[in-house]
């Protein structure tokens, strides 16, 4: 079975919070529903699965229940034989966004305290924009991504041992051997093209076959793109166009959505395709990276809505479409091959992943920086360049942009290929794995107390 660090804040969740239902969030085949049904089968003698896209193409059993005593009645009809007490049986509720009514009344199933129940939602943030009875209080929702680098490491046998020693390497601001540095960066390659989906992985680990690895990517790049055409008429042409446009938007130098694309209009902008750009974000298929030209912590308080790049929400996905079956433009690292929107990609899941918010330096005079984050510790901003080619000490914006005494930035990171960790002033030229430690928790520790 993959490692996933889910598993251990569900477990936690699960065994410890009796207040709230723990509803896990993200994009389909990442592996909500697979996490949980694992967990949850090894706590609670008796568990519960509900279906509810499946009930939605078939009977549809629960879209009239609209009190808990329906509930109740409706699930004794399936799985009355399974039902016993709140400290044995768990009610697993599958992509509950299908039955938004069943999210409200997640607050009246809890109080009641029958059982112990937990859900999850592949497009749960569009139904929660959506929606104005959602019980906020009653839940907890977590949100679940892609197999991350160090799952990746994990699953290629790489031991715990071996990736603390790496953390340690992190924090001293120190570089690994050589031996060690080029077994890590001969994986990390080959995560640019498996990705963290963990059915790509899967199969990577039992075939190493690319062809068997892209037909699963297209197959779940397909499956977004009939997820949109799901939503109404007059949106979802629009939303398969701007994530159609993601991979080559991202080949370009500004990478930025470019409005005028999409229906190939002139004069439309970013309010014109709102609802659409909300979707593809909310559903957790795309990430959102906003511009920021005077950056001041914390960072939500400067951004720059009109001017907004979007990446998709796993670089295998990405490498996908963009070189298909050919592994020599990653592997071999071909000269006329630029990698710098899969490198931006690969950064831009790791950061997210661990808890960033994504925005990037964009300033006429300065220049622009591929990644912003806010440093909870130090109350400051930290920029984060990444580079894919030799000239890695080639960045003129992110000098600019820490010598600006305005900003007053602390130090900042350029991601590479190469090796040595180096401090040049304010500039920390780090290997771009690296950036698995890069958490955005804003602490060490497990504990604050005030």
């Amino acid at each position: 079975m993959l490692h996933r660090k889910i598993e251990s804040h569900i477990t936690k969740y699960l065994t410890h919070n009796e207040n709230k239902v723990l509803i896990v969030s993200g994009a389909r085949q990442v592996g909500k529903s697979f996490i949980i049904r694992h967990v949850a089968n090894k706590l609670f003698p008796n568990f519960i699965e509900l279906n509810l896209i499946k009930d939605y193409e078939g009977e549809r059993l629960f879209e009239k229940v609209r009190t808990t005593d329906d509930f109740y009645l409706t699930l004794s009809m399936i799985a009355g034989d399974k039902l016993g007490t709140v400290e044995d049986t768990i009610i697993f509720l599958d992509e509950i966004q299908q039955y938004p009514h069943l999210l409200t009344m997640m607050k009246f199933l809890r109080e009641e305290n029958r059982f112990r129940y937990v859900a999850s939602g592949s497009l749960l943030g569009v139904t929660l924009k959506k929606s104005t009875s959602i019980p906020l209080g009653s839940i907890d929702i977590m949100q679940m991504y892609p197999m991350d680098f160090e799952e990746f490491l994990i699953a290629n046998g790489f031991g715990n041992d071996a990736i603390e020693f790496m953390r340690s390497q992190f924090i001293k601001r120190e570089s690994l051997s050589e031996s060690m540095h080029s077994r890590v960066m001969d994986l990390f390659k080959r995560y640019l093209l498996v990705g963290g989906m963990p059915e790509a992985v899967n199969t990577f680990l039992t075939t190493h076959n690319i062809v068997k690895i892209r037909d699963i990517q297209r197959d779940i790049h397909d499956l977004y793109s009939i997820d949109a055409s799901k939503y109404d008429d007059e949106h979802r042409l629009k939303i398969s166009r701007i994530y159609n446009l993601v991979p080559s938007n991202l080949e370009n130098k500004k990478k930025r959505l470019i409005f005028k694309n999409i229906e190939n209009i002139k004069g439309k902008r970013a309010e014109n395709y709102h609802d659409e750009i909300e979707y593809l974000i909310s559903s957790g298929i795309t990430l959102e990276v906003k511009a920021i030209s005077n950056p001041t912590f914390p960072l939500l308080e400067s951004e720059h809505k009109n001017l907004l790049k979007l990446y998709l929400n796993d670089v295998g996905l990405l490498t996908a479409i963009l070189y298909r079956n050919n592994i020599s433009a990653i592997l071999n690292d071909e000269a006329s091959i630029n990698l710098g929107s899969v490198y931006e990609c690969a950064v831009a899941t790791e950061l997210a992943s661990s808890g960033h918010n994504l925005f990037y330096y964009d300033n006429r005079t300065h220049g622009e920086v591929d990644y912003l984050i806010d440093d909870y510790s130090s109350l400051s901003v930290v920029p984060i360049e990444v580079k894919s080619g030799k000239d890695y000490k080639r960045h003129s914006a992110l000098t600019r942009f820490v010598s600006t005494e305005d900003y007053h930035i602390n130090h900042g990171y350029v991601l590479s290929n190469n090796r040595e960790v180096e401090c040049d002033g304010k500039i920390t030229y780090m290997p771009v794995y690296y950036v698995m430690f890069m958490n955005g928790d804003g602490h060490e520790g497990d504990e604050i107390l005030i």
